[in-house]
């Protein structure tokens, strides 16, 4: 068997116990996903030993540190991945709500509901977190999933989806709606994006290599998710106390994920005063700046080690503790530098002037803004979505951090009474 002919009877078998999910009660899915939640929990051990396997197989390759924090499992994030879980459990049935309904004067009544996509791959790099989530949120909206993870993160994908498919074992859904794509041929990506008519959509997960060479080469429907060249821009009228430990956090709290800031932009008002301040922070916090010939003077003076910063680093997802500073004249400004270098992601502005605050908003052509708050807060979990499919950056569809809404589309139901058009 080849791969497509291997994808193909993967999503056949999908599609096939999807009908367990069509027929299925929102407290049924619910239900199911409190099961898998307690069996990842009670089988963290299991889970680590398989992780440990892959970070040893990362390491001697030489995967860099922000892949491997992204594969890591602990028994702190496995809680946190099965916590993820049963927040989705407690969150409102995302099918069969009515959107709109009315009656036609021929006495046609037209209802509009939600309803799931049907089969749903996922293509994703180390993140074997990626599994747990991307399984229930699909399960909850009634999806059957495909999932393609990397082979960076084969045993711990492995087991996490032998636990899950065994707790779904007990239930009335079938665990063939969780399928395992075999990650050691690179062929199986391939066969899954061009798998048109057998798989409903497509999702990447990962770097801005993966994320492009999906959308470009997919036959299947696609919703992109985003690298995240992240910025704060610190404003003349910004509360200098909240501004600190906002960059901070922005950058440090878990530097390898796309919600991380990049850019630190500082309007030139207050450049002087603030940014040794703000540069002694990420040098503490053992952070690389890259930054403008006014920043480097500053820097100088202050007697702060910093590197002066190429074209190519305005644009660039570091994922690690680096970051660029730079100085901007208005908000009209930054938001101009936002657009040239930017991911359409997540942009944040600290200032306690409103109308300003208002006008970054408007400027901003992306799929959050933070009014001084973290960029860390673009999250499915953060947002109350529960575990998230992903970050869309693009328009179509979805926009943001994509939970059980996003992962549903819609049907009209037309009742009539025996009318036929004339």
């Amino acid at each position: 068997m080849n791969s497509q002919e291997l994808i193909n009877a993967l999503a056949d078998k999908a599609r096939l116990a999807g009908k367990t999910l069509s027929v299925s009660s929102g407290v049924e899915r619910k239900a199911a996903l409190e099961v898998i939640a307690d069996a990842i929990e009670a089988r963290s051990a299991e889970i680590v030993a398989a992780n440990e396997k892959d970070m040893e197989a990362g390491r001697a390759s030489g995967l860099n540190s922000s892949l491997l924090d992204r594969l890591l499992l602990t028994p702190e994030r496995i809680k946190g991945i099965a916590g993820g879980a049963r927040q989705v459990s407690q969150l409102p049935d995302p099918l069969g709500i009515t959107l709109r309904k009315s009656t036609l004067p021929n006495g046609l009544e037209l209802e509009q509901i939600t309803v799931p996509f049907g089969v749903i791959g996922m293509v994703y790099e180390a993140r074997p977190n990626v599994t747990v989530d991307a399984a229930v949120i699909l399960l909850m909206s009634g999806n059957a999933a495909l999932l393609r993870g990397s082979s960076s993160a084969a045993h711990s994908n492995e087991v996490l989806v032998r636990i899950m498919r065994e707790a779904l074992s007990g239930t009335k859904i079938s665990p063939d709606v969780i399928q395992l794509v075999p990650s050691d041929d690179r062929e199986t990506v391939k066969a899954l994006l061009h798998a048109r008519g057998k798989v409903d959509l497509v999702i990447p997960r990962g770097s801005a290599a993966l994320i492009r060479m999906v959308v470009d080469d997919s036959t299947v429907p696609t919703i992109e998710t985003g690298a995240g060249v992240c910025h704060v821009y610190i404003d003349e009228f910004a509360d200098l106390a909240k501004a600190v430990p906002i960059i901070i956090n922005s950058k440090v709290q878990r530097p390898s994920v796309c919600n991380s800031a990049e850019t630190v932009l500082i309007h030139s008002k207050i450049a002087e005063s603030f940014a040794p301040i703000a540069l002694k922070a990420l040098q503490d916090a053992g952070v690389i700046m890259h930054v403008d010939s006014t920043i480097e003077k500053i820097a100088k003076n202050a007697g702060i080690e910093v590197k002066p910063a190429h074209v190519e680093n305005w644009s660039t997802e570091y994922g690690d503790l680096e970051i660029n500073v730079a100085v901007v004249n208005s908000v009209d400004e930054a938001n101009e530098h936002i657009a040239k270098y930017g991911t359409q992601h997540t942009e944040a502005i600290v200032t306690e002037n409103k109308e300003v605050a208002k006008r970054f908003i408007a400027l901003s052509d992306c799929a959050a803004v933070m009014v001084n708050t973290s960029t860390r807060f673009t999250d499915g979990e953060q947002m109350g979505f529960g575990a998230e499919i992903g970050i869309s950056n693009q328009k179509l569809h979805a926009r943001g951090p994509m939970g059980l809404e996003a992962m549903t589309t819609t049907t009209w139901i037309v009742t009539g009474n025996g009318q036929i058009r004339s």
